[in-house]
């Protein structure tokens, strides 16, 4: 009996899509004969076609669960906005999401945990839509603050909130919102690296170079221009969405955002 490899089971999962589990099987009893496999899988309904890894998931949605000071943002895509708006495909999701928090721990990125666990789900979709589903990714926090989650536009879009400190639930529900529609890439101006920086002064310097400014009127111009750039990216400098002459920064000095997630299914 040939020797079944690593290799030879990606190659076949890569080819159809289905659980390693059910590739390594195929392959033990095709005798390692890849092709021979495929047919295993697409018989037992497991496959239907031996390229559907090729087609494109673009379509989806964001799940979110959460259990206390714990919560889990899950994004499952697929192929058609057809079957990402389907019953069964929105149950297995909200059910995914509650069942890969429940099973994980810590904190931070649990993409491939997730993935291995949902393997034999994701294959049971796939023969009943026969479209490719698959987990693009899944972020886990734990938190001694309060954990807050906004769903958008039909789930396409999805915010996880980690914030604490001294602000109501309208603010927190508020702040959700100004995520989702102004995509801050940062909390603050402390969390933007230095050579982001450093590339924006000296675009910013070139540019007023052109003009013929002199150096010392330069060097003023090119700080303003950080400070409205860190209004464009950062949480706390944003112009506020329900008031755009203040910003979160002022509205909740004592508020503490930890950290935040925005997700656009597909971006």
């Amino acid at each position: 009996m040939a020797a079944i490899t690593p290799q030879m089971v990606k190659e076949l999962r890569d080819k159809t899509d289905a659980g390693m589990g059910e590739c390594k099987k195929a392959l033990i009893e095709a005798n390692g004969d890849i092709d021979a496999a495929v047919d295993i899988l697409r018989k037992a309904g497991i496959a239907k076609s031996a390229h559907r890894a090729d087609r494109a998931t673009a379509e989806g949605k964001i799940f979110v669960a959460v259990d206390g000071n714990q919560a889990l943002m899950l994004e499952v895509c697929c192929e058609t906005d057809f079957v990402a708006n389907n019953e069964k495909f929105l149950e297995y999701g909200n059910g995914a999401a509650k069942k890969i928090l429940a099973n994980t721990t810590g904190d931070g990125d649990v993409t491939e945990a997730a993935q291995k666990s949902e393997e034999t789900e994701l294959a049971a979709l796939f023969s009943k839509f026969g479209e490719k589903m698959i987990i693009r990714r899944a972020l886990r926090y734990t938190t001694d603050q309060k954990i807050a989650y906004y769903i958008h536009f039909n789930g396409k879009i999805g915010v996880l909130l980690d914030i604490g400190g001294e602000i109501d639930e309208a603010g927190i529900k508020n702040t959700c919102l100004q995520i989702c529609a102004s995509n801050p890439q940062y909390v603050n101006s402390s969390e933007v690296p230095a050579e982001a920086i450093a590339h924006e002064k000296e675009i910013a310097t070139a540019q007023l170079k052109e003009s013929g400014k002199p150096e010392n009127i330069i060097e003023k111009i090119v700080a303003g221009k950080i400070n409205s750039w860190y209004g464009e990216i950062c949480l706390v400098n944003q112009p506020w969405i329900l008031d755009n002459k203040t910003t979160f920064g002022k509205l909740f000095p004592k508020a503490t955002v930890k950290r935040f997630a925005r997700w656009a299914v597909g971006q």
